[in-house]
């Protein structure tokens, strides 16, 4: 495959705004892709492994310790951006089913003619509402759920209810895991009420996040990693402490929750809109 020179700039319209994508400076063969300014994804085609953000790498964990290491997974994407985590599976897991859903289709066109899948990934995507999407599919269809859909900054209301969480629990297998990015700053009231709704369709979960961020002291992501069986905490303790900006695993989500309970349809809000400074938080 052709390397693009490093100082190419691209950028096109798309049904959610003006996408962007910016190469990376000291990876040759990697790009982010921004959205109305604020960075969504970032991949590097050379080394899909190579992941930048670091609550990609946080969620990367847990698919790591999910199943034994390289044995193929069914993976549901909800929310595209610039394919990082498929692109990780494929290369980590080779063999694994992956569907992504995804609402923008322009966006998917730009990135998938600019930034090229792996030829022999098996990654289909689907240009769908992810509600809408998930409301159609057969029960117990994946072992791997990622919900990490942002309209400008936010998460669309209609994916933070629990009828939608009950959604993702049927079509996820009973040994299966959820994985979610929430991105909230003080006093964290919106992470509590998704922790509460997670929990209550997928009982078993921990929280992986900065350490300032789980104490609500800033803005920043918050990845849920929910199933009907335990997490593998340990691991992943031992992954966030390890990382390049070291993280915390939190278990105790009763009291980390506080008491909220979960969000229905009739009052389900978007997710907060982030500081202006930190670009949606997505860098």
């Amino acid at each position: 495959m052709a390397q693009r020179k490093r100082s190419e700039r691209q950028v096109e319209t798309v049904a959610s705004g003006v996408a962007e994508l910016r190469p990376d400076p000291d990876r040759d063969t990697a790009y982010t892709l921004l959205l109305d300014g604020a960075p969504q994804s970032h991949v590097d085609l050379a080394d899909p492994a190579h992941l930048q953000f670091e609550y990609i790498r946080r969620m990367a964990a847990a698919i790591d310790l999910i199943a034994p290491a390289g044995e193929p997974l069914r993976a549901l994407h909800l929310g595209g951006g610039a394919l990082t985590l498929p692109r990780y599976i494929a290369t980590t897991r080779p063999g694994s089913a992956q569907r992504v859903v995804e609402i923008d289709g322009p966006l998917v066109e730009f990135v998938r003619s600019r930034l090229p899948l792996p030829a022999k990934a098996n990654i289909r995507v689907r240009v769908e509402d992810a509600r809408a999407a998930v409301e159609g599919m057969r029960d117990a269809g994946y072992d791997l759920i990622v919900l990490d859909v942002f309209a400008g900054a936010r998460t669309p209301a209609h994916l933070t209810s629990i009828e939608f969480a009950h959604e993702l629990a049927r079509v996820l297998d009973p040994a299966g895991h959820l994985l979610v990015n929430i991105t909230d700053g003080p006093p964290l009231r919106y992470a509590k009420t998704q922790v509460a709704t997670i929990r209550a369709a997928l009982p078993e979960a921990c929280l992986i996040a900065d350490a300032s961020v789980l104490r609500g002291r800033r803005f920043g992501n918050l990845v849920v990693v929910a199933g009907r069986t335990p997490p593998p905490v340990a691991g992943l303790t031992r992954r966030a402490a390890g990382d390049w900006f070291p993280g915390r695993v939190e278990t105790d989500l009763d009291r980390f929750a506080g008491g909220a309970t979960p969000v229905t349809d009739s009052v389900a809000v978007s997710s907060p809109m982030p500081p202006e400074a930190l670009f949606g938080n997505r860098t």
